[in-house]
């Protein structure tokens, strides 16, 4: 468990106006409850699931949000970093100066990060629709070359 007392900021009312799914949230918390001072948290994908009672996919969906979201972000394999506006830290010093050393555009407070954040979303959900459309454009395509190729074998006597 963390002992980990100071945040940048107390950002639980921005949280709520993004309308994360259910499970995105209960991530956040967890990552957070685990995460070393600065947001660091070494953690699969499966043991995740473990501590919160979720599928695989259903913990994917919820650090996607996340990263959309900007409030975590995937290191490597196992490593994620909670955004330093909400990670904790061990003093107020330690939290001032990560957040001044943040990209501008990682930041919580911007006036347009909600918007930010459903745009973001959007784009994400238009990108898996074009994937969609193009599968099923190789599936027919696939399936109208084999009826050909059907079509043009005759019975030899």
């Amino acid at each position: 468990m963390s002992t980990l007392k100071w945040s940048a900021t107390n950002a639980d009312g921005l949280l709520a106006d993004l309308d994360l799914p259910p499970a995105a949230y209960r991530a956040l918390l967890k990552l957070r409850a685990r995460s070393e001072a600065g947001g660091r948290i070494a953690m699969d994908q499966a043991t995740l699931g473990e501590l919160l009672g979720l599928s695989r996919p259903s913990v994917n969906a919820a650090l996607r949000e996340l990263e959309l979201a900007k409030l975590v972000k995937k290191v490597r394999n196992g490593v994620y970093q909670i955004n330093p506006m909400l990670a904790g830290y061990n003093s107020p010093e330690d939290a001032l100066d990560a957040v001044k050393a943040m990209p501008k555009a990682d930041r919580l407070d911007s006036k347009t990060y909600v918007t930010d954040y459903h745009r973001a979303v959007a784009a994400y959900q238009d990108q898996l629709a074009e994937q969609r459309k193009k599968r099923a454009a190789a599936a027919a395509a696939k399936k109208a070359t084999a009826a050909k190729r059907r079509g043009s074998l005759h019975a030899v006597s």
